[in-house]
């Protein structure tokens, strides 16, 4: 009878990751350059679970997390800011911006900041951008204070804004993570719902459903 609980939640949690499975954002990662805040890196790590997107990258000169993503998963103040979605997002973090570049792009991934408009780049309102034309795709969000550094701007493929109305025109590091990972993921997961980038590549006969059924209680 003791081991009942511990069995119960394991096939619980079995059966949310299988039941997530196809709604995932494969090569979709989530870059946050240099955060300030602990709590904000805890926030964003949290929206890219919640939100589907497959990694988190975290540019960390302070190095104020640990190298290695086990001891991240168990540090407390990631855990509760995070409301422990480390738990269950992979999370690596790089010294700085070039490292993390040099390793995305070895790895066949394409950059885009989010970022008003810079002279020179393609730039783009979130709602004008089409996120599905890479097959991997990093989505980059810069510093609390400084915003994205020029060092990201210059090696990256477009730059992606927010559109603002307000007297206020910007937003905190957590809420647009949320804004602009939710518009990337619902294309990129469209996109994957009807068509393989794997090596099986084409259009899929049957669909991926898009949108999780709602659960019955």
């Amino acid at each position: 009878m003791e081991n009942e609980a511990p069995k119960k939640q394991k096939a619980s949690v079995r059966k949310r990751a299988d039941a997530i499975k196809d709604f995932r954002c494969k090569n979709l990662i989530a870059v946050i350059e240099d955060p300030v805040d602990i709590k904000n890196i805890g926030t964003v790590i949290r929206n890219v679970n919640a939100l589907g997107v497959e990694k988190a990258y975290v540019v960390d000169p302070r190095k104020a997390l640990p190298e290695d993503w086990q001891d991240m998963r168990e540090r407390k103040s990631l855990s509760s800011t995070s409301v422990s979605a480390v738990k269950w997002t992979f999370v690596k973090r790089f010294d700085n911006t070039e490292d993390c570049m040099d390793h995305l792009e070895t790895k066949g991934f394409v950059s885009v900041v989010t970022s008003p408009h810079v002279k020179g780049k393609t730039n783009v309102f979130l709602h004008e951008g089409d996120f599905t034309k890479h097959t991997k795709l990093a989505v980059w969000f810069g510093n609390e204070k400084r915003g994205i550094s020029e060092a990201a701007v210059n090696r990256s493929d477009m730059c992606v804004a927010v559109p603002m109305f307000g007297m206020i025109e910007s937003l905190n590091l957590g809420t647009s993570s949320g804004i602009v990972l939710y518009e990337v993921a619902k294309q990129r997961r469209e996109y994957q719902s009807r068509y393989r980038r794997s090596r099986h590549k084409g259009k899929r006969a049957n669909p991926l459903p898009t949108v999780m059924p709602r659960e019955e209680g």
